[in-house]
């Protein structure tokens, strides 16, 4: 992603350009993270007259992916774009953007906001923080599969159901969900196989939807893909059988980038689907705040199952809790300036 980094910024709540521990630049905002989540954010925020500065490490978890779907009036456009449009629309109305990972984030000595530190070294203060990092998706250790992520591998059906519908899809087998993974993917295909793999063998129950859905379960650890021309055809088996398919289901592990907010004492919790834990993320309310008061969440880092326009909507909600949450400031600091 571009530098598109600016003039200095002032603190709207009164303060020059300074910031304690050794920051020697405030913005209202600072988002950290620059997908649909942090980018939608950040635009609310610049538009209602904030200083915001995105800082992004420029690796979206949907890079894999060539297209979007199920964002209206987006549909088929690839990730990239939209992003690129998004940083467009923050600059033109006064916003920032830097490239680069955010490593440590801190209160500042008088309590009046946060230290952020660049991965250069370089800190930036800021009186509220929006953290849209996102998260990292963790496959199942199958050779193969990681090449194949978010081309024929695949996680979600809204996202890339329509594109492999009446292609045989197989569901790896890897926890509990999968059952109910391909019974869901059934919309799609009506070819469908189910690899128990490493995951738990189905009750009576659940053999007996299976059945009446026509899904195939094939029993044994699949030990790697086949691949023609680029493209998958097959799912190999330890014997060294071979299933036709031309696109794989997987549950990933949801690993939210959270390690940077120890220093505020803000931990990842975990999270978990019918009892599985399936990764780690940021807990906050409906309007994305956080347990440390000054810093919200929104997108996949607080909302592991979200789409790109949920985190997008994320964005904007959480950034006018933000912007209400910095008037009450504002207001405070006057009455008080006033007082005196």
């Amino acid at each position: 992603m571009n530098d598109t980094t600016g003039d200095d910024s002032v603190d709207s709540g009164g303060g020059a350009a300074t910031g304690g521990g050794g920051a020697e630049r405030r913005y209202d905002v600072v988002v950290i993270g620059g997908g649909a989540a942090g980018l939608s954010g950040a635009v609310t925020l610049a538009r209602a007259r904030r200083s915001v500065l995105v800082i992004d490490a420029g690796q979206p978890r949907n890079a894999p992916a060539s297209h979007m779907h199920g964002y209206l009036g987006h549909d088929g456009v690839p990730p990239s774009e939209l992003l690129a449009t998004g940083r467009d629309e923050l600059t033109r109305y006064g916003g920032e953007v830097v490239q680069d990972a955010v490593v440590a984030a801190e209160r500042l000595p008088d309590g009046e906001g946060f230290c952020v530190v660049r991965k250069d070294g370089a800190p930036v203060a800021a009186r509220r923080l929006l953290v849209t990092t996102g998260l990292v998706d963790e496959l199942p250790p199958v050779p193969g599969l990681a090449e194949r992520w978010g081309r024929e591998v695949l996680h979600c059906p809204y996202c890339h159901g329509w594109e492999v519908g009446s292609r045989p899809v197989g569901v790896l087998a890897t926890g509990p969900l999968a059952v109910h993974q391909a019974l869901m993917w059934r919309q799609w295909s009506e070819d469908i196989t189910l690899f128990r793999h490493t995951g738990p063998e189905p009750t009576d129950e659940e053999y007996e939807q299976l059945a009446a859905r026509g899904v195939a379960v094939v029993d044994g650890e699949v030990t790697g893909l086949d691949v023609t021309d680029d493209r998958l055809t097959g799912v190999r088996l330890a014997g060294g059988r071979v299933v036709a398919a031309e696109a794989v289901v997987v549950q990933p592990g949801f690993t939210a980038r959270a390690d940077f907010l120890a220093g505020l004492g803000l931990d990842a919790a975990e999270a978990k689907a019918a009892d599985q834990v399936i990764g780690t993320y940021v807990a906050a309310d409906p309007a994305g705040a956080t347990e440390v008061p000054g810093v919200w969440g929104a997108g996949n880092v607080a909302d592991p199952k979200g789409k790109v326009v949920a985190a997008a909507a994320a964005g904007v909600q959480a950034a006018a809790a933000i912007n209400a949450d910095l008037i009450t400031d504002d207001v405070n600091r006057a009455v008080a300036a006033r007082r005196a």
